[in-house]
Order: C-alpha cells, then sequence, then structure tokens
C-alpha cells in the first residue's frame, strides 16, 4: 500500500509529516493498538502500587491487621505480575512497531525510487537517499516505538493526579498544575531542538552526496591532481557538520538533563508538602508512604514524556524528509488510456531528427556533436519527451512499462550491482547459459569471467570495482544482449575498450543482433563499418544515411566527423 502525500511536491509541511507518521502506525494496528493498551496497563500496574503499599502498612503494619497485610501483599504481588507481564509484552509490540515503521520506510523509500526511475540522480541526491536508509528510518521509528511509553505515561499520570486529589487537594493541585507546567518548560527547548536537528539533517545529506561524488571519482581526481581541492573542500563541510551537530548536542544536553532535573525538583516538591500535611496530622502515615510513593513513580512517566517529546521531533524531521523524496513525482506516467500496440518488430521513428529505425536492421547513428546522440536516444527510449513512434503510435500514448518491455536504451550512465556475476548478467533468471555466455562472447567478455574467482558464480563488488572502466563497459554491453529486447539501443559501447577488443565486438554485435532492431550511437569507424545502416546527424537533424564507404565517399561533414574519431 503506498503513501501519497498531499501537497505541492518538494515541499513537505508539518501536517503531511504527522499524516506519514499515523499512516506508518495503521499499517499494523492491532500490534500497534496492543501495544497502547499494554502501555496503559504497564503504567497502570505502576501507578497503583504506591496505593496498595499505602494500605498494607495503613490496614496491616499501623492496625496491626495480619490478615489485611497478607491480603495487601497477595494484591502487591499481583501488580508486580501484572506489570512484569504487560512491560514484557509492550516491548516486544514496540519493538514490532519499531522495525516494521523502519522498514516500511524502506519500501515506500525504494518504491519512491522505482517509480523516478533514471529521473532520481536528477532531482535527488545519492546522499540524500542514504541518509533516509541509515539514519531517518531509526527516527521513525523511535517516534512510533514511543507512543505506547508515552500514552501509558499520560495515563498514569491522571491516574496519580486523580488519586491525590481524593486524598489531598493541595498534593493533587501540585500534579494538576506541575505537569503541564513542566511539559511547557520542555516544549521550550523542543522547538530550537526541531530547527537544529533539520539543519543537522540537511548538511548530513549534503555531506554524504559530497563524499558518494569523491569516492565514485576518486580514480579521475587523482589523475589530474584534484584529490587535494576535493579533500580540503570535505573538510570543510565536515567541520560545519560538526558544527550543527554541536548546536544539536547543546540542546539535546539541556533536554537530557531537563529530564532529570524537573522530574526531581517535582518530586522533591511533592514530598516536602506531603511531609509537612503528615506532621500537621492532615494525611496518616500510610498516606504519607503513598504520596512518596507516587512522586517517586512519577519520575518515569514524565521521563517517558520528554523522551517522548525528544524522539517525536527527531521523527517528525526525518519524516519530513522520506515525504519531500516521496512526493517528486516522475517525468513520464501512463496515459489515461493506454494505446495497444502491434506485436512484433515495427519501425521506430523520431520525428524531431528524422531518424527511423528498421525492423531488424543493425543502424549506427553518428553525430557530429555527442549531445545529439544522448538526446536522440533520451527520445527514443522515452527518458525525454519528443514526438517518437512505434508501429507508427506515438510513445507517449502507450503504456511506460510496455515501452521499457521493447525499448531497451544502454548507455555508461548504467551501474554494475554487487552480487553473483550471472545474476548481474540475467537479473531475471530467464536467459539459459547458452544465451549467456554468446552474449559474453559478441560483448568480448569471457576473458573477464575466466580470470574471476568462481567464473559466473563469482562475486562483483559494488560498481563492479575491481573491473577496469573498458571491463564494466563490456559487462555492462553483455548484460543489455542477455536482456534480448525488441529494440536496443546502445550509446557509445566500445568507448572505453582498446582497438582490437572493439574491432571483435563490431564483426560480433551483428550476428548476435540477427532480427532484431539495434542502434549504435557512435562515430567508431570499425563499428560504423559493420553496420547494415549509418544515419549521420548534425544539428540534430538526419542530414545524411547509407553504408559508412558511401558516406565516407560522398558526405565531407560525416568524413570529418569520422575522422577526428580515427585521429584519437
Amino acid at each position: 500500500m503506498r503513501f501519497s502525500p498531499a501537497g505541492d511536491p518538494g515541499t513537505p509541511d508539518a501536517r503531511s509529516a504527522t499524516r506519514y507518521l499515523v499512516w506508518l502506525a495503521g499499517r499494523h494496528p492491532f500490534i500497534f493498538g496492543s501495544g497502547l493498551a499494554l502501555g496503559v496497563i504497564w503504567m497502570l500496574a505502576q501507578a497503583l502500587v504506591p496505593a496498595v503499599l499505602g494500605r498494607a502498612v495503613e490496614a496491616g503494619l499501623a492496625q496491626r491487621d495480619p490478615d489485611a497485610l497478607v491480603r495487601w501483599s497477595l494484591a502487591l504481588l499481583g501488580l508486580g505480575l501484572v506489570q512484569a507481564v504487560a512491560g514484557i509484552l509492550r516491548h516486544r509490540c514496540a519493538v514490532h512497531n519499531w522495525l516494521g515503521a523502519a522498514y516500511r520506510t524502506v519500501q515506500v523509500t525504494v518504491d519512491a525510487t522505482n517509480r523516478l526511475g533514471a529521473a532520481l540522480p536528477r532531482r535527488v541526491a545519492a546522499g540524500e537517499v542514504v541518509s533516509i536508509g541509515t539514519a531517518d528510518i531509526e527516527h521513525i521509528g523511535g517516534a512510533i516505538d514511543i507512543t505506547a511509553r508515552g500514552v501509558g505515561s499520560v495515563v498514569g499520570i491522571v491516574t496519580v493526579a486523580v488519586i491525590l486529589l481524593s486524598a489531598s487537594q493541595p498534593l493533587g493541585l501540585v500534579v494538576v498544575f506541575g505537569v503541564p507546567l513542566l511539559m511547557a518548560l520542555v516544549a521550550l527547548l523542543i522547538r530550537p531542538l526541531h530547527r537544529q536537528q533539520a539543519a543537522y539533517r540537511d548538511s548530513t545529506g549534503r555531506l554524504t552526496a559530497r563524499a558518494a561524488d569523491i569516492v565514485s571519482g576518486l580514480r579521475v581526481l587523482r589523475g589530474v591532481g584534484g584529490e587535494p581541492v576535493l579533500s580540503e573542500r570535505y573538510r570543510q563541510r565536515s567541520q560545519a557538520l560538526r558544527a550543527d551537530g554541536l548546536r544539536v548536542a547543546r540542546v539535546e544536553s539541556l533536554l537530557q538533563a531537563a529530564q532529570i532535573l524537573l522530574p526531581g525538583v517535582f518530586v522533591v516538591l511533592v514530598t516536602w508538602l506531603g511531609a509537612r500535611f503528615a506532621l500537621r496530622g492532615e494525611i496518616t502515615a500510610g498516606e504519607l508512604v503513598s504520596f512518596y510513593g507516587y512522586t517517586a513513580f512519577l519520575v518515569s512517566p514524565l521521563r517517558n514524556l520528554t523522551e517522548a517529546a525528544d524522539k517525536l521531533t527527531r521523527g517528525h524531521v526525518a519524516a519530513r524528509r522520506v515525504v519531500r523524496l516521496l512526493r517528486l513525482a516522475p517525468e513520464f506516467t501512463d496515459p489515461a488510456n493506454p494505446v495497444p500496440v502491434p506485436a512484433g518488430p515495427g519501425e521506430l521513428a523520431d520525428v524531431r531528427s528524422g531518424l527511423v529505425l528498421r525492423p531488424g536492421r543493425l543502424t549506427a547513428l553518428a553525430t557530429a556533436t555527442p549531445q545529439d546522440a544522448v538526446e536522440i536516444a533520451d527520445r527514443l527510449g522515452r527518458y525525454a519527451d519528443g514526438d517518437v513512434t512505434l508501429h507508427g503510435v506515438p510513445l507517449r500514448d502507450l503504456a511506460l512499462a510496455t515501452v521499457r518491455e521493447r525499448i531497451l536504451v544502454a548507455d555508461n550512465d548504467a551501474q554494475l550491482f554487487s552480487g553473483v556475476l550471472r545474476t548481474e548478467l540475467d537479473p531475471h533468471d530467464r536467459a539459459g547459459p547458452g544465451a549467456v555466455e554468446a552474449a559474453l562472447a559478441a560483448a568480448s567478455a569471457t576473458d573477464i569471467v575466466e580470470a574471476l574467482p568462481g567464473g559466473l558464480d563469482g562475486e562483483v563488488a559494488e560498481r563492479g570495482r575491481e573491473f577496469s572502466g573498458g571491463q564494466r563497459q563490456r559487462l555492462r554491453l553483455a548484460r543489455a544482449l542477455v536482456a534480448d529486447p525488441e529494440t536496443l539501443i546502445l550509446v557509445e559501447p566500445t568507448s572505453a575498450v582498446d582497438a582490437h577488443t572493439e574491432a571483435r565486438i563490431a564483426e560480433r554485435l551483428g550476428p548476435a543482433r540477427r532480427g532484431r532492431t539495434t542502434l549504435v550511437c557512435t562515430t567508431s569507424p570499425l563499428v560504423l563499418g559493420h553496420a547494415d545502416h549509418v544515419v549521420f546527424v548534425e544539428d540534430g537533424k538526419v542530414v545524411a544515411e547509407g553504408r559508412h564507404e558511401e558516406l565516407l565517399a560522398g558526405e565531407p561533414r560525416y568524413a570529418a566527423t569520422v575522422s577526428r574519431e580515427e585521429d584519437r
């Protein structure tokens, strides 16, 4: 079930964050409700212990009644058992609620990133998503976890106030007015804490994003001598984050001190008043014991309430970050009434550039400007809006899942993930061993598998960092060939490999894709020479097409573009 926050995308408000926390609590209503009920029972059992203890002193000891002492002692034992059982079950429910809220947040976050798809890197920094999956889920889980103890503490305080009012109005009024006053003092710290935590969370996301950028580009940074510069910038951001953390810690330390000092002052006040009343004979010895027990008991619920204020504040800040991500809408959505498209290969045409891909043909696209090739590939794969048709049907009228199933765009921004190489190449486990091996051979990547311990069953590290740039490119090409889509669009698939490897790939690519529609965006003469058809684009428009040799002889602009590639 998906959470749908109301409001404008990218501008979450306090109500949206609150609604998200309520939505999480409602995912497991029985467990959440049971936790609240057990929290109340657990706290009530503690609240009644002083009353029973006072009756035992008054009726059993003061009046020397052994039977009454036994009865009240058994009642005290019963309250202890109820408290123990309710406390254990409440804690179990609380842990369940914590884990449920945390991992439900992971689920909706992953769902949101999947919906955003290729737009995710352009809309959200990597550090933002990482911070949600590390810090925010803990705070959100804590906010759901504390509710049982918080509600139980409120009920316990109300119960004690009623008991004290019935026994001594002055002491009862101290509780009735003292507890709200204490919470008001705590609230003075909550607002600056909320603000400082939000600033700290923003700084954490930015620093995590910068760290991810540095790690991913470390090899390039070292190559151009930029490592000291980026290191110094990271150090400056890290010190800024440290300063934000110290500001948060300063307010939190005051809040932690208030959790001990304010309830302690309250206990001293009630105990002092109770002792004075006992000396004046206004209350009995048993009532004095009960009053002292009440004041000692109130320390726990008051600390629970201040802890609840802290955790709910943290959870609210984290929930606002999650809601901000959930509110991001994907660039493309399914039309209201998707149009069916005929089965089988069909012409894929880009109206803006004039490019037409004939079914079952290996077409090469050479452009004077590399950006033109990227823009055309994005339009053909519906990663950018444009007038593109498949079988004469506009792509914008098709269901997005249909487009993704029939058209695959493979560029050099694709990543390798950690895990078994066989699963990396065939994540859906649809291709047989022969298909995977054929794809590896076509991508000239067999040697990579042979050198990897375990072969196809070997482990790939994160982002395939154990492979060189050319090896990663060949593995990405093999993965695209294993997918075997109806239309495959490859963007510079051989830009990072040597000439001999490129020649083998160019020779094998056509036979590997026989009967399928393939577009290769490249200016490499080795690949262009093996294409069935070559299209040359300048200023975003098709200006010439034909065989590679024909264009070299008859189109000077094409020859100039290709010769620059040969000169490299």
